[in-house]
């Protein structure tokens, strides 16, 4: 008699428990969200129902609900309240993730001792690193208080003692990929690991009224290691961001339930610790007596906040016949593209057969379109051995045409370039109304913006061919009256 083929009820699946896509095979590497390690068998559910149970709160309207308990309380540190949206809420739980070394674990060790008090204890947990380790960290940057406790532990059952026996209103644990559960299988880090542990500090934070920030590694791609469950339960994730080889730290917000995400907190290491900084403007510039040849200055939105940065160009004769292109704080595309525009819409030739360096200065990462007339004249100054004129900057993003586009946020530019003593700005059409007693002269395209550079140090810049199509009338850059 022929055996008997098992059933489709019989056959096994298998489940990807990060975003629930089924197979009838096991598998990896889940080709839903791309996600290793998370398909799992599961056998066939059970049907089952659930009886209504008894409420804990009555459903009240809206209007009724007393909204004072989610009232923000100050870090002690104003960059990472601005970002946070006015402090740390009561319940709420703050995912900080970065990369190894940018200085995650100094910022937090600095908000422990300034959020401590009598009334407010704070209780550092250490997955990382010994107490004694910690301490010495605590010494150099003055981060010491009596009501500040800290406990090194990798175990989640000794973490929550640890809650019952301190009861803080602030807990920090760095990091969460160093707790492990000893009711679930896998070694620390894991995918069940992290769930367990962020969800079982999560209900402590919830339960206890308690404020939670957890530290979060990084992969090599940048992305918060775990799953990407756990962005979805905390309620605040904040990127950690800086070249470590610069004094210069951003808090980005990238989820945010009680504010805004488009805010960033600026922060300057250094060897006393970490410091934020009112107004980072001045680690963007270089402060020199006479104006260099390849710089530019533009303004750039690191969220709502205006920054002034310093865009460098430098051009030599190549040794060799694929000319350099070298970037630093820049993206390559966008340099490229410039140089492009330059060579086919501005008539400028000598840049297509030398290396070109740029850069920017003090770290500052710039990516955003409206740095693209900044960078063109930097690279057009350089080519032509000419410094452009004193306490100018430039701010539009230049297209494919030659075109110079309008940016959002131009007046707020204009207003913290004029507060930074700066007296003229090159800006796109209908800039809007413009600070007093500062000449703004629109440009329509890279043609207009060239006319800055002194007339015979241009011409030799440009091609023979004559100057870039579009710009053959003689009328000059309409100026901006700032009396209006």
């Amino acid at each position: 008699m022929a055996a008997r083929t098992k059933s489709a009820k019989d056959r096994p699946s298998y489940r990807c428990t990060e975003c629930g896509w089924t197979t009838a095979k096991w598998l990896g590497r889940c080709p839903e969200c791309q996600a290793w390690g998370t398909v799992e068998e599961y056998g066939t559910p059970a049907v089952r129902t659930t009886a209504a149970g008894r409420v804990s709160t009555a459903a009240l309207p809206i209007g009724q609900v007393d909204g004072r308990q989610a009232t923000a309380r100050s870090t002690g540190v104003d960059e990472l309240d601005r970002v946070l949206g006015g402090g740390l809420v009561p319940g709420a739980v703050v995912l900080l993730a970065g990369e190894p070394g940018v200085g995650k674990s100094t910022l937090l060790l600095d908000v422990a001792a300034k959020a401590a008090s009598p009334e407010h204890r704070t209780l550092y947990v250490t997955g990382e690193e010994s107490a004694s380790q910690v301490r010495l960290r605590a010494d150099r940057i003055n981060a010491l208080d009596d009501d500040l406790y800290l406990a090194a532990e990798t175990d989640l059952s000794a973490v929550l003692g640890h809650l019952d026996a301190v009861r803080p209103s602030l807990l920090i644990m760095d990091s969460v990929q160093t707790v492990a559960s000893p009711e679930i299988d896998g070694a620390p880090g894991g995918m069940a690991q992290v769930r367990e542990v962020a969800g079982a500090l999560i209900r402590a934070s919830k339960e206890r009224g308690m404020s939670t920030l957890l530290v979060g590694h990084v992969t090599k791609d940048g992305a918060i290691a775990g799953p990407r469950l756990l962005e979805h339960l905390v309620d605040v994730v904040l990127h950690f961001e800086g070249d470590r080889h610069a004094r210069l730290r951003l808090v980005r917000g990238v989820k945010n339930r009680y504010g805004a995400t488009d805010e960033v907190g600026c922060f300057e290491l250094h060897d006393e610790g970490i410091t934020g900084l009112a107004d980072p403007s001045g680690l963007f510039l270089t402060r020199r007596d006479a104006p260099v040849p390849g710089t530019c200055l533009t303004v750039t939105l690191e969220g709502r906040r205006p920054l002034v940065a310093e865009v460098q160009a430098l051009t030599v004769d190549s040794q060799i016949p694929s000319p350099r292109r070298t970037t630093s704080g820049l993206e390559t595309s966008r340099v490229s593209m410039m140089l492009a525009v330059l060579e086919q819409r501005g008539r400028i030739s000598a840049l297509g057969k030398r290396d070109i360096y740029s850069a920017t200065v003090g770290g500052v990462k710039l990516s955003e379109p409206a740095a693209d007339l900044a960078v063109a004249l930097a690279l057009a100054s350089a080519a032509s051995d000419t410094p452009l004129p004193k306490n100018l900057v430039a701010i539009g993003e230049v297209g494919l045409a030659g075109e110079v586009r309008r940016v959002t946020g131009v007046q707020r530019r204009l207003a913290e370039a004029h507060r930074l003593g700066f007296t003229h700005a090159l800006v796109p059409s209908d800039p809007g109304k413009v600070p007093a007693g500062m000449q703004v002269t629109e440009v329509a395209n890279v043609g207009e913006a060239l006319r800055v550079l002194p007339r015979g140090r241009r011409r030799a810049a440009e091609d023979t061919r004559g100057g870039a199509p579009g710009t053959e009338s003689t009328d000059a850059p309409r100026s901006v009256d700032t009396r209006r």
